[in-house]
């Protein structure tokens, strides 16, 4: 279930955003959002007309003071990822969450540098229930003193509480049960459910990261003081799993789950994706294979029909059948064909000369008989197949019948 959209304000005026600080930037979403502000910078992504980048200043834990005041001088924008979220010593949380907070808002202060801020925040900065935590409160306390440094400077700040995170570049086995069961499912490896109806709400990287973007362009989200990803998917640790075996199943059923455009998962399997070791990147396919060239099932969806491909040897025929129900398209990548179709109870014959020098997409009719020939006497002809239906062998809507009597 989606999250309720906030309001967006909008804004005519064309953003010129040239410097771009980011604290944390080797961590999950610092890679993310860097990785996406360098395509911006160097033209791969022309989707923000109304952002300009011209350095990205990427500082963590390797980073220098110098160069944090360096950054923070010439900064036009900060968007502070940087924290602490596993320490050895829990003194660490007020450290890291709200110490470094208050050392690059002083810094800022410094160079009179009112420009944007965003903090990283929590949920857990809430305080409710489990959430009462030395995590929650140092979060809450760097929360508090970004809303006082606004108040101080008049600089706008953007504090976003995010809850549980998902997408590639995540750490399994870290602080993202979705990112462990996916590094776990991917790799062979058990993942432990201990109520399977126990809910998450999740934001996907790339939704994160979209409206950190937004941000950029003064056109963020808002629900009262705190800015939020206005995409977010509640689901259940259940749910995540079953996603996730019908995932790792996908090479052997060919069936892909349905996935509508922006769904949880959609988002989760690109997320399984991006944990799959080399061995099982590449999955051999099964070749049903005679004299007269194969046939190769490619992919089946669970609602959407059947892929596959047939590779017809010189002179030869296929088909020869047609369906009450079932109808496909017929597409010659590759060689030089003839498709012919004839309704039933009809002498006509309708006649399609296909090429790969020529791709088209030819209808088998349902109650026409059909057959496919290859024209050449030397090449192969490579046709893809889309039926509108998973072939069921119990039920198989198939009925051998030449297209012409002599043939």
């Amino acid at each position: 279930m989606e999250k309720e959209r906030l309001i967006q304000p909008r804004t005519d005026e064309r953003l010129r955003i040239m410097n771009i600080l980011v604290t944390g930037a080797k961590g999950m979403v610092g890679t993310a959002l860097c990785n996406n502000l360098r395509n911006i910078r160097d033209g791969k992504n022309r989707t923000r007309p109304g952002i300009y980048v011209e350095e990205i200043f990427e500082y963590d834990l390797d980073s220098t003071e110098a160069e944090l005041d360096e950054y923070c001088r010439r900064a036009d924008f900060v968007f502070n990822l940087a924290g602490v979220n596993r320490p050895e010593n829990p003194d660490e949380f007020m450290q890291g969450n709200f110490g470094f907070a208050s050392d690059l808002l002083n810094i800022l202060k410094k160079h009179n540098n009112k420009c944007p801020v965003m903090l990283s925040s929590s949920v857990q900065a809430t305080l409710i229930g489990r959430y009462d935590n030395d995590y929650g409160r140092s979060k809450k306390a760097g929360e508090e003193l970004f809303f006082k440094y606004a108040e101080e400077t008049g600089a706008k700040v953007l504090v976003y509480r995010f809850p549980n995170l998902f997408g590639k570049w995540c750490r399994p086995n870290y602080n993202s049960a979705a990112a462990t069961f996916c590094h776990n499912t991917a790799n062979d490896l058990p993942i432990t459910v201990n109520d399977r109806n126990t809910e998450l709400e999740l934001v996907y990287i790339d939704d994160l990261v979209a409206e950190m973007l937004d941000a950029l362009e003064d056109r963020e989200h808002r629900n009262g003081r705190y800015c939020a990803v206005p995409v977010s998917h509640r689901v259940t640790l259940g749910e995540i799993a079953d996603l996730l075996e019908q995932f790792k199943n996908q090479p052997k059923t060919l069936l892909m789950p349905e996935m509508p455009e922006g769904s949880f998962a959609k988002k989760l399997y690109s997320t399984y994706l991006s944990y799959l070791p080399k061995e099982k990147i590449s999955f051999p396919l099964k070749m049903n294979i005679d004299e007269r060239g194969s046939f190769t099932e490619l992919l089946k969806t669970a609602g959407c029909g059947q892929f596959s491909v047939n590779i017809s040897k010189p002179g030869i025929t296929k088909g020869q059948h047609w369906h009450n129900t079932k109808w496909e398209f017929f597409i010659v990548v590759s060689g030089h064909g003839l498709i012919e179709e004839r309704k039933i109870g009809s002498d006509e014959v309708l006649r399609f000369e296909v090429s790969g020098n020529n791709i088209e997409a030819v209808h088998m009719l349902p109650g026409y008989t059909h057959n496919i020939i290859n024209l050449s006497d030397t090449e192969d002809l490579v046709t893809l197949m889309w039926a509108n239906e998973q072939f069921d062998p119990a039920h198989p809507d198939t009925y051998s019948e030449n297209v012409e009597e002599n043939k």
